[in-house]
């Protein structure tokens, strides 16, 4: 007995001692698979820096480097350098000259998200959907997001070029635009002829947006119905996406934030004390409908608190850090870091929300044009040729409308708030 206990000991011992120097072998052969890997690199940046045909300074090419690698990661990580990074914080804290417009990457053209409301892109006739061909002169095509960013902002008053592709046009639409100041009114809120019904239309989710609608539907104790417009919105704060819904659910998981390390999950619930009111809601999306408006339609579909009407949203899903790579973080790096999952589970990132009943814009339901449905691998070489065709057509500037009260003349030519007021009603009689 003595000996089979012996036995086991040095069997164990022998057991635990193999996996010690497999693990001391992984590790060694992981760290030499870094060591070749990182040599690779520096073999690359020298072999550039001595043969290249132009003399290209090593930070030049270090730089170039950096580009290439974070535009290879995906469509919203990218490298800040100092030039870079001192926009980002002129836009994010002070007054500039832009557009009013929201883009990205999809299929790997230069898409508008959307134009945000009462913005001079918005008032020049930009549409959601829009693919940006060329900016004044330039060809947007292998340009990075932050490039085209860059080039689109500028001092106010002066005027920039568009050149769009968009669904229905045969020939690329030019449209002239006048920077300027972007000052963002993000809730706009109004009563409907004839109904007990509040319409909200959020345009993008800033600091502000809880409060206002808080307020809004406050006022306004005896409305049978709320529609919550979040077409053409581009998102904005998370924050204040989670206030929107907490207005509406008494309980639950609004968002959930995923990254890599499981343990790193963050769970964002709602508190019962934040809801305002019960009524039956409808909220009305298009593929202008982007990151904080995604979180919100889909967490309102999810918890069974709303119908969500419309077209499918655009899909973006998935959360930046912005991370210093110098002491003075005069250069960064904007990196994803994390994904926003849904209280179902779904994730947001590239799939979007699909509405719970579809209805396209317009006066009336129409079919999407068969021309403009192109294949991912088709893309690029169709921009290629639409670049050849000089001549654009003309946009005519929108008639910028602002009233209280929509009446049943603006609700007929609007056909997703038409199926959304239908819908609305029923659920109303359903409740009874």
């Amino acid at each position: 007995m003595k000996r089979i206990n012996k036995f086991f000991l040095i069997t164990s011992f022998l057991l635990l001692l193999s996996q010690g120097l497999m693990a001391n072998e992984e590790a060694s052969e992981t760290s030499q698979s870094r060591f070749e890997s990182l040599s690779k690199l520096t073999q690359v940046i020298g072999t550039v820096e001595k043969y290249y045909v132009d003399d290209v300074k090593l930070e030049e090419i270090v730089d170039k480097a950096l580009k290439g690698l974070m535009q290879e990661l995906d469509a919203h990580s990218t490298y800040l350098d100092k030039k870079s990074s001192k926009e980002m914080s002129i836009q994010t804290t002070g007054e500039f000259g832009g557009l009013g417009i929201t883009v990205g990457m999809r299929n790997g053209a230069l898409t508008v998200i959307s134009p945000i409301d009462d913005t001079p892109a918005y008032k020049a006739g930009i549409e959601a959907g829009d693919i940006i061909l060329k900016i004044d002169d330039k060809s947007t095509l292998n340009m990075t997001l932050d490039e085209a960013v860059s080039l689109m902002r500028g001092k106010p008053k002066t005027k920039i070029v568009l050149t769009v592709v968009r669904e229905g046009e045969n020939k690329p639409v030019k449209i002239d635009i006048i920077r300027d100041i972007i000052k963002i009114k993000s809730v706009f809120s109004k009563t409907i002829e004839n109904e007990d019904f509040l319409y909200i239309r959020v345009s993008s989710f800033d600091k502000n947006v809880t409060r206002v609608m808080r307020n809004e539907i406050k006022n306004r104790p005896n409305i049978k119905g709320i529609i919550l417009d979040l077409r053409n919105n581009p998102g904005g704060l998370l924050t204040q996406a989670i206030g929107v819904v907490d207005l509406f659910v008494n309980s639950g998981v609004i968002v959930s934030q995923k990254g890599r390390n499981i343990e790193d999950e963050e769970k964002f619930n709602a508190n019962p004390t934040n809801t305002v009111t019960n009524v039956p809601v409808v909220v009305l999306v298009n593929g202008g409908s982007a990151s904080a408006s995604e979180i919100v339609s889909g967490a309102l579909q999810d918890h069974k608190r709303a119908i969500v009407v419309g077209e499918k949203t655009f899909g973006k899903g998935s959360v930046q850090a912005i991370l210093p790579i110098t002491q003075d973080r005069s250069e960064n790096i904007k990196l994803t870091v994390a994904k926003y999952y849904l209280p179902s589970g779904r994730t947001i990132q590239a799939t979007g929300i699909t509405p719970d009943v579809m209805a396209y814009a317009g006066e009336a339901v129409k079919e999407k044009n068969a021309e403009f449905k192109i294949k991912e691998a088709d893309l690029k070489k169709h921009l290629e040729v639409e670049l050849e065709k000089e001549d654009g057509i003309k946009i005519e500037k929108k008639e910028v409308k602002n009233t209280k009260v929509l009446t049943q003349e603006d609700i007929s030519k609007d056909n997703q708030l038409t199926v959304g007021l239908g819908i609305l009603k029923s659920l109303i009689i359903v409740n009874k």
